[in-house]
């Protein structure tokens, strides 16, 4: 429950921070009436159910071809399809689509916008790292995901982050185009530089939490919490080694670990998609001693 409540929180806050921007060319733009903020809010919440039907929609197919996923029968990959096939069983999902790319970078993501839709992902690297339980715990952490419809909070919540950044931009120069006050200009510049980076860690939260809860609720899945706690351990080092290159670094929340590799520790963990690794071990191995 701690984790819904502080979900609905952050994206709470992304939202303010969408029509905060939404008031401030109001003021630049329109006439200063309330009829006129009802109209730019009615606008700006549109725009946001844009935003969200089109990643809702098509986010899937633009991330497979993105990452030249091909998606796999048993006959091809009977392992890693058994297993997803054993887990989504277990667990009282749809079969999702199984599909492999390939990558030295050892990660897996889940992408769909629910149960219904989903697919998940496992580059070669992984296959070739991972021992058989191992290769479980991973995937059943992706399951989790689509389970919980974490793909589809993180795509909204990145979409709406992006927004507000360009929005913010848009709003600094309708500004100077409209106000000579020093004041007011200054006040804008200040926003201009905070209020992206207020959405991006508003997001970055979002992301960070959503692993958690997929770790214990994958753990939870395979009632084996110690196997995928190896496998982060393992996913840690195989990413500095083998970090993912041409790719976009706004990605890197879909996959189960930081695909660019190195550490971040204490305030730089704010900035991070990703929970520390070490601490999401020492969470699983607390979990195991309670199972």
């Amino acid at each position: 429950m701690g984790y819904v409540i502080r979900t609905m929180a952050l994206f709470m806050a992304l939202t303010l921070l969408f029509m905060g921007i939404g008031a401030v060319l109001w003021y630049f733009f329109f006439d200063g009436t309330t009829d006129s903020l009802m109209l730019v809010m009615g606008m700006f919440i549109a725009l946001a159910v844009i935003i969200n039907l089109f990643s809702f929609f098509f986010s899937k197919s633009i991330v497979l071809r993105a990452h030249k996923v091909k998606i796999i029968t048993r006959n091809e990959n009977p392992r890693l399809y058994g297993i997803v096939e054993g887990l989504a069983m277990h667990a009282k999902l749809p079969m999702p689509q199984v599909g492999i790319t390939n990558s030295p970078t050892p990660n897996a993501f889940a992408t769909g916008r629910g149960p219904k839709n989903a697919a998940v992902v496992a580059t070669t690297g992984l296959l070739n790292l991972l021992n058989d339980n191992e290769l479980k715990g991973v995937m059943a952490h992706e399951l989790a995901h689509v389970k919980n419809r974490d793909v589809l909070i993180m795509s909204i919540a990145a979409t709406i982050a992006g927004a507000v950044s360009i929005l913010a931009r848009f709003a600094l120069f309708a500004s100077f185009g409209r106000s000579r006050d020093m004041a007011t200009m200054a006040i804008m510049f200040l926003a201009y530089l905070t209020i992206p980076i207020a959405a991006m860690l508003i997001q970055l939260g979002i992301s960070r939490g959503r692993e958690y809860k997929a770790d214990e609720a994958g753990a939870r899945m395979t009632n084996d919490p110690l196997s995928l706690a190896s496998a982060l351990n393992k996913l840690e080092g195989g990413n500095i080694a083998n970090p993912l290159k041409n790719e976009n670094p706004s990605s890197a929340h879909m996959w189960i670990a930081n695909p660019f590799g190195g550490r971040k520790k204490g305030g730089a963990s704010l900035f991070s998609t990703h929970p520390p690794i070490q601490e999401r071990i020492a969470r699983l191995n607390k979990m195991a001693g309670r199972l």
